[in-house]
């Protein structure tokens, strides 16, 4: 599957600042991702447990540096630095205190802005100029180091330089990246093999979004050494599902079961795993919601503003938990149930099709004109776009709907043009950013323009949240959804299953189905 028409370009070559502005930066509105507010969020999270735990708040890491900054709403072309990590390149170099204010002998240019919203995001200003100087440093041109201007001093007074050792070993993002990248590539490869570290004797990752993300991240690879983690996480689900449960929260659990099992029979035919299915799929055929009577008497008691107003509302959809338990059914699961669904009938595993259409039925009554999915089966105005998780989904389901119909194909082709188009908001959406990262790449590669426009768009996402130590982190945004003692896990995951996206090693990259 190609991913753009531009040539490739080796990791070596240098990246001209004008070029990668234009591409990554200032091709659309851009801004900070980050909430202010009054009492210290986000900021003052913090993790309790690993590598980020004696960082004293969550702030943005930049890159391979080993620097945690913090945007000032005082100083919005200045950046704070509120950790340096040990044993990284600005370790002895850059203190607890500082105010970096510009890189490459030049101040940084432009404000950030502050807030969450279609005016809003993206990465304008000091975090967006660090990410293009950092890149280029890495290159043959820019010889490993890099040039970071700083305030210091008991007044903030004294301006100092510093050049940061950072190497040449990760060089600089191709132009097709993650294909015919070598940064890509390396960055993959260290990625699967920390994945294989952190997973548990039991054959978990962590969470639900863990568990669908590194398994196919995994396995994505095609490489036999990973498959056995595969398959013991395979079998984690399967222990861990059966068609009556009622555990809470469980519908993002059987979700993710249900398409991490489906890629590996398909990528396998480990029979087995048949049965397996058909316990995921009668479990997820009645947690959908198809009749009023479903609605459990203490939801009308607690919740009863969001009951739906209409019989028809909201029917084909699936929430947090079975029937119509708290808000209701919602667009993100209901498009992780229709792609569930999906992946089952090309495994061969009978699932009734008018309930299944059910499902994209929901989903179309929440798609806009121009694409883009609401929270649940009501669409908003025509010009959103904010949040392309769900989309992601939705499209997913589209593209692999048995049978190819020109109404499922067009609908996930509108999907796909509406996330690529608007690519701002990409790791900062509702809920869990992490999985809507996931599912609006994955579906934006059946439509090799739009995922190249969203792959430039977020560049500095790539080049920054990689740490020093070659794992990911989850940088700062709307929902707190995944910061803490899994941020590493979290972002890690996402980023080996993004890099991994152009191999079309699963069918919901593109490969084909036999």
């Amino acid at each position: 599957m190609a991913v753009g028409n531009i040539g490739p370009m080796p990791a070596s070559r240098p990246i001209a600042r004008s070029v990668v502005l234009s591409i990554g930066l200032l091709s659309m509105p851009l801004a900070a991702q980050v909430h202010y507010h009054d009492d210290g969020r986000p900021w003052n999270n913090q993790a309790r447990r690993g590598p980020d735990s004696d960082v004293p708040g969550w702030f943005y890491n930049l890159g391979i540096t080993g620097l945690r900054v913090e945007l000032m709403p005082d100083e919005p072309r200045h950046l704070l630095v509120r950790y340096v990590f040990e044993g990284s390149p600005a370790q002895g170099r850059i203190r607890e205190g500082d105010v970096l204010i510009g890189v490459d002998g030049r101040p940084f240019q432009d404000e950030h802005q502050n807030g969450y919203g279609m005016d809003v995001f993206g990465a304008r200003g000091p975090i967006g100029e660090f990410a293009v100087a950092l890149e280029e440093a890495q290159t043959k041109d820019g010889k490993g180091r890099l040039e970071v201007s700083l305030r210091r001093g008991p007044e903030g007074t004294d301006r100092t330089d510093v050049t940061l050792p950072v190497g040449r070993l990760y060089g600089a993002f191709g132009a097709e990246f993650p294909a015919a990248c070598e940064k890509s590539e390396r960055i993959y490869r260290e990625l699967c093999k920390w994945l294989v570290d952190q997973q548990g004797d039991d054959g978990s990752f962590g969470n639900p979004v863990h568990n669908t993300f590194a398994p196919l991240a995994l396995l994505a690879s095609g490489e036999k050494k990973y498959l056995r983690a595969v398959r013991k996480n395979v079998e984690f689900h399967a222990r861990t599902t059966q068609d009556n449960d009622g555990s809470w929260l469980i519908n993002w659990r059987y979700m993710a079961a249900g398409i991490v099992m489906s890629e590996y029979y398909l990528a396998t035919r480990e029979k087995w795993v048949l049965d397996e299915l058909r316990e995921v799929r009668d479990f997820i055929m009645s947690s959908q919601y198809t009749d009023p009577d479903q609605i459990a008497a203490k939801t009308k008691e607690d919740r009863p503003e969001d009951l739906p107003r209409t019989p028809e509302r909201a029917i084909g959809g699936w929430g947090h938990n079975p029937g119509f338990e708290g808000y209701g059914p919602i667009c993100m699961l209901t498009g992780e149930g229709a792609l569930t669904l999906a992946l089952m009938r090309r495994c061969g595993i009978d699932v009734d099709e008018e309930r299944h259409q059910m499902a994209y039925d929901f989903l179309v009554r929440g798609t806009g004109d121009n694409g883009y999915v609401w929270y649940a089966d009501e669409k908003a105005s025509d010009e959103n776009w904010a949040d392309p998780g769900r989309t992601g989904a939705a499209g997913l389901a589209n593209f692999l709907y048995p049978g190819q119909s020109n109404e499922h194909r067009e609908n996930a082709l509108r999907h796909a043009r509406v996330m690529g188009e608007h690519p701002q908001s990409f790791p900062d959406t509702h809920g869990s950013p992490v999985l809507g990262m996931g599912w609006a790449a994955a579906a934006t590669s059946f439509d090799p323009a739009s995922f190249r426009k969203l792959m430039d768009a977020n560049r500095w996402w790539f080049a920054l949240a990689q740490c020093h130590d070659g794992t990911y982190y989850y940088q700062p945004n709307r929902d707190n959804a995944g910061y803490g003692d899994d941020s590493r896990m979290n972002a890690s995951s996402v980023a080996a299953f993004l890099l991994s996206i152009h191999r079309q090693g699963l069918h919901i990259t593109g490969k084909p189905f036999e």
